[in-house]
């Protein structure tokens, strides 16, 4: 069973949040918690947290699964571009320089490493029995 948890509009670059996402891609959850917790960029607190938001839906679409047995890990993570903020900034000789601060939405999925062996041999009983 999958969980998804999303964050809009956060106010970093899509690059700066990519290089910390790839870090944690197809990790399991608890490493990637520890991955998060010391890694010093900026994004890492704000996934962090994402991460743990994606974790508590999980248990709530799941509430008589043991969260150590399920053997969670993170199936799917994206990081897209937002809109951007468009800001002047001076420049020589009376001009100006568009700035464009920009953010991003990041998508977690983190999905149970035991579930897709429980669905795959129903699936082959269901083909068995046809």
């Amino acid at each position: 069973m999958e969980a998804v948890a999303k964050l809009n509009n956060v106010p970093t670059s899509p690059r700066k949040m990519r290089m910390v996402a790839d870090l944690i891609r197809g990790q399991k959850v608890n490493k990637a918690l520890s991955i998060l917790k010391y890694e010093p960029k900026e994004g890492a607190a704000r996934l962090e947290k994402l991460l743990l938001s994606a974790i508590s839906n999980w248990q709530n679409a799941n509430e008589d699964a043991n969260l150590e047995e399920a053997n969670l890990f993170i199936k799917e993570i994206k990081v897209d571009g937002a809109r951007a903020l468009k800001r002047l900034r001076p420049a020589p000789q009376g001009r100006a320089h568009r700035i464009r601060k920009r953010s991003n939405h990041v998508t977690l999925v983190i999905d149970s490493a035991n579930a897709p062996v429980a669905e795959a041999t129903e699936s082959n009983e269901t083909k068995d029995t046809e």
